[in-house]
């Protein structure tokens, strides 16, 4: 089958990185890799993976298997337009929102709108949610998504909802539409509450891999999408993608993405180059971390903002630069295609470089140590003795509040301290950037992750907490630890309290920022954290900051060419 006929392609666009790409690719072939895959057969990343593996396999065959969902989907938002709600809010996080929100924006042509809108909360912060809230809720309908059914910002955002429909003398049962696994305490939930439907996702797909479920088919279809368009993409798709082929796009993909791993360049940089596949690389980053950075190993997903921009256009032997869409500048591989196309060759390469690499692609064991550590502090709070409290600043410089561990030392400016994180970092290494902040009215702070990097030379990323928990989370403990942290969080001026729970939203947000903060230096990482007591002051100096700051002392940046 042609790329055109499949709608995806990937080429290897660097010569070098081609020829060391060839020997895992004709294993790939040799083996029956993709074939064997496509049969679902769990084998493949060995007997320790075996277990897991026989249980999250039926994404493959999703475009066939997700089909009844499109004409009951068509028909739930045809009864919801005759009575008027066309609003569609979705409670999810991870896997259960990212997708919706490319499938959403693509769609519509515009991440802000257009012809399928969606809100996606996908967030604690108090002001976001409280944004939500003020819409028009005489046209909303609330999407309540959580493959385990009890993630614990999507329960909270149902609670609050359901609180404020009934409020505002809205039947709130009739408003909710719960996605869930069978027989989570969600799906019990809405039966019992009379919820308007509970539409069952496959329990044989996992987070990640549930683009094509109705974790992102229900509430894209009812914002107005042709879902059946994207299954039929997918569909397209499959064949080429699970043929044992040297020019199977997802084998090129896979065997590159594992061949660059192995030879020390563990990061991925993605920018896109004019695909119109709005947010794709955010998705893909849940995807390739979460998937591969376990066991001291894997690959660190960098997106950034085009071909031009910091960590691409300069980036070093520890990075594989990707355009999402047709090659540009210094690209290294290109992968094109459409959206439904796209999906399911991430998700298959990234399973294939999983088996090149040594690893279970389809566990997430680090993803639980954060949210443990958020239930202690959670916990302390509804003991009665209230939300745990911070040490005392090691420096209070104008509206920001500095605090770190004892690697930090004894700054003197804010910029000092950035300095101090930058220095932390070995050879490529990368920095994090974590906001807990609100990403619509803070939407600014996401210049930083090119300031650094163009600064320092290292690689950057910037993640919006508590959303990043559900992706690069996993990476930031289990995959290579050479990573330094930044993180920001902000004074809630109107905190927002969460019906029957001992906790507010603030206090949440407080309790997942410094449980993460903990588990990472319990890793030995350097975290440091930077609180702005008044936000807009605070991202200013913090910008401020950071262009003070340089490389860190003695680092030589490397450029690939």
């Amino acid at each position: 089958m042609s790329a055109a006929e499949s709608g995806v392609s990937v080429s290897l666009v660097d010569p070098q990185l081609a020829d060391a790409a060839s020997a895992l690719v004709e294993k790939l072939v040799g083996d029956g890799v993709a074939s064997a895959l496509g049969r679902k057969d769990p084998t493949l990343w060995g007997p320790d993976a075996q277990s897991e593996a026989a249980k999250r396999l039926s994404w493959v065959s999703l475009h066939e298997t997700s089909r009844p969902l499109v004409d009951r989907l068509t028909a739930l938002r045809g009864d919801l337009h005759a009575e008027g709600v066309d609003r569609v809010v979705l409670a999810g996080m991870g896997g259960s929102s990212l997708a919706p929100e490319v499938i959403c924006h693509t769609r519509s042509g515009s991440a802000v709108g257009g012809a399928h809108p969606i809100t996606v909360l996908d967030t604690t912060d108090p002001g976001q949610v409280s944004d939500a809230l003020a819409g028009d809720l005489s046209r909303t309908v609330l999407v309540v998504s959580s493959k385990s059914g009890g993630t614990v910002e999507t329960d909270s955002q149902r609670r609050t909802f359901a609180e404020v429909f009934a409020a505002n003398g809205i039947d709130a049962a009739s408003r909710m539409v719960v996605v869930t696994d069978p027989g989570t305490k969600l799906a019990q939930l809405a039966t019992e509450q009379g919820y308007r439907t509970t539409v069952e996702a496959d329990p044989e797909v996992g987070g990640r891999y549930s683009a094509l479920t109705a974790f992102g088919l229900v509430p894209s279809a009812l914002a107005g999408v042709d879902v059946g368009q994207l299954l039929d993409e997918a569909a397209a798709a499959a064949p080429a993608l699970q043929a044992d082929s040297a020019d199977n796009p997802a084998i090129l993909l896979g065997a590159a993405l594992a061949a660059a791993h192995n030879a020390g360049a563990e990061k991925v940089v993605l920018a896109d180059s004019g695909s119109g596949l709005i947010g794709f690389g955010d998705w893909a980053e849940q995807l390739i971390a979460e998937s591969t950075g376990k066991q001291g190993v894997g690959l660190l997903p960098v997106v950034v903002e085009s071909p031009d921009a910091p960590g691409f256009a300069d980036h070093g032997s520890d990075a594989t630069v990707v355009t999402i869409g047709p090659a540009t500048g210094n690209a290294q591989i290109a992968a094109e295609g459409t959206l439904g196309g796209q999906f399911l060759l991430w998700e298959t390469a990234v399973a294939l470089a999983g088996r090149l690499i040594g690893i279970n692609p389809f566990d997430q064991p680090d993803v639980e140590s954060a949210k443990q550590a958020t239930r202690d502090l959670l916990d302390a709070a509804g003991s009665g003795s209230g939300p745990a409290q911070d040490e005392a600043p090691v420096l209070v410089d104008g509206p920001v509040e500095v605090r770190g561990g004892p690697w930090l030392g004894s700054p003197g400016t804010l910029t000092e301290a950035l300095q101090a994180l930058v220095d932390a970092a070995p050879d490529h290494g990368y920095v994090a950037v974590q906001a807990y902040l609100d990403r619509l009215d803070d939407a600014s702070a996401s210049v930083l992750r090119a300031e650094i990097a163009a600064r320092t030379g290292l690689q950057t990323t910037f993640g919006w907490g508590p959303r990043f928990l559900h992706s690069t989370g996993q990476y930031h403990k289990g995959g290579h630890q050479n990573g330094v942290f930044l993180q920001i969080t902000g004074s809630v001026a109107d905190d927002l309290a969460i019906p029957d729970q001992p906790f507010t939203f603030g206090q949440l947000q407080h309790a997942q920022a410094a449980g993460d903060a903990k588990v990472l230096a319990d890793h030995g990482r350097p975290v440091l954290r930077v609180h702005l007591a008044d936000r807009a002051a605070g991202l200013v100096a913090l910008a401020n900051a950071v262009a003070g700051a340089s490389g860190a002392t003695g680092r030589d940046a490397e450029v690939s060419r």
